[in-house]
């Protein structure tokens, strides 16, 4: 009986590893853009690839530098260092390459399996795109709350805020550790409840880019209702601020309604309270491994000196030890 048991455990195990092998070959044909053009076709121009890619590539570079050039000209270079930048873009570098190899091998295989116990099927049409993008939009303040008040998410996101300084170059300065440490469970949900991973992780994607223009001083303020919708420049600047008034705020992507329904919203203020950038108990610098396994390190340290199951999660899941009263 034991051994009928046991096979049967096996063959379980079994099946589940040939689902991973097909859910890995269906995530290495989905990251080709040759495999994602009929999926996109009903939605998107026929040639989408040819303006997505340099959207998220020349254009940015290009538009730093126009930026660059801008605030030189206006006697605020400061921000500009060449070290600083090359420290940026090396940062988004590792995190590009390294998201990419592990979303192919790891992430999306895992999102297309659980994908086949979706509740529904959400088709992406004209109609449906919309509210998809802001189930998204959703999906990603709650990650971007939890990567400010969970030392384990904090970890990683801790290298966005450690720049104190704000051009459009601070975008790149991401933490190839955003994969290690799971940004994408916040966004199964919607895989389960019926939008393809694939159409998830586009989605995700323009949120992402869309968030790369509003990393900047050159822009000041937009009209009322613009700043009241959407997660603009000067309320991204007010995101990254160490000021008290500031922490722990603004953590939408695209929108900032949400965090105006969820008690999260500030408005910057560059008369009275001024927008002093950077990470709340580090220090700014230009070491490339430091920063992203400084602070990953140093929980890890915490983690393994500390006494009891309980107070072992703490370390991980409790708010960053710096942080304001209101992370916790």
């Amino acid at each position: 009986m034991a051994a009928d048991n046991t096979l049967m455990t096996l063959g379980q195990y079994g099946q589940l590893l040939d689902g991973y092998k097909e859910a890995l070959n269906q995530s290495i044909l989905a990251i080709s853009p040759e495999s994602w053009q009929s999926t996109l076709a009903s939605i998107l121009p026929t040639h989408w690839q040819e303006w997505l890619i340099p959207l998220a590539g020349g254009p940015f570079f290009l538009l730093f530098l126009a930026e660059w050039f801008y605030q030189s000209k206006r006697g605020k270079s400061d921000s500009f260092s060449w070290r600083r930048t090359m420290t940026n873009f090396s940062l988004g570098g590792s995190y590009l390459g390294f998201e990419l190899v592990v979303h192919a091998l790891i992430v999306l295989p895992i999102c297309l399996w659980l994908y086949q116990y979706r509740l529904f099927t959400i088709e992406v049409t004209w109609l449906t795109a919309i509210p998809i993008f802001v189930a998204v939009e959703f999906s990603y303040y709650w990650f971007h709350r939890a990567s400010h008040r969970v030392n384990w998410f904090w970890s990683a996101h801790v290298v966005h805020h450690s720049d104190d300084y704000m051009n459009l170059s601070t975008a790149m300065r991401q933490s190839l550790l955003y994969s290690v440490t799971g940004w994408w469970i916040f966004f199964v949900p919607l895989m389960m409840l019926g939008v393809h991973p694939v159409w998830v992780f586009f989605f995700y994607a323009l949120d992402l880019i869309y968030q790369f223009f509003i990393h900047t001083e050159t822009v000041e303020k937009f009209p009322k209702w613009v700043e009241y919708i959407f997660d603009t420049p000067s309320n991204h600047r007010a995101h990254h601020g160490t000021n008290d008034a500031y922490i722990d705020q603004n953590y939408g992507g695209v929108l900032i309604i949400f965090d105006r329904w969820f008690g999260t919203y500030v408005e910057e203020d560059t008369i009275h309270n001024p927008v002093k950038y950077g990470a709340v108990g580090e220090d700014s610098h230009d070491n490339v491994i430091n920063l992203i396994f400084g602070v990953f390190y140093r929980m890890w340290q915490r983690f393994f000196r500390a006494k009891g199951v309980k107070k072992k999660l703490k370390v991980l899941f409790h708010a960053p030890s710096a942080a304001s009263p209101k992370s916790n």
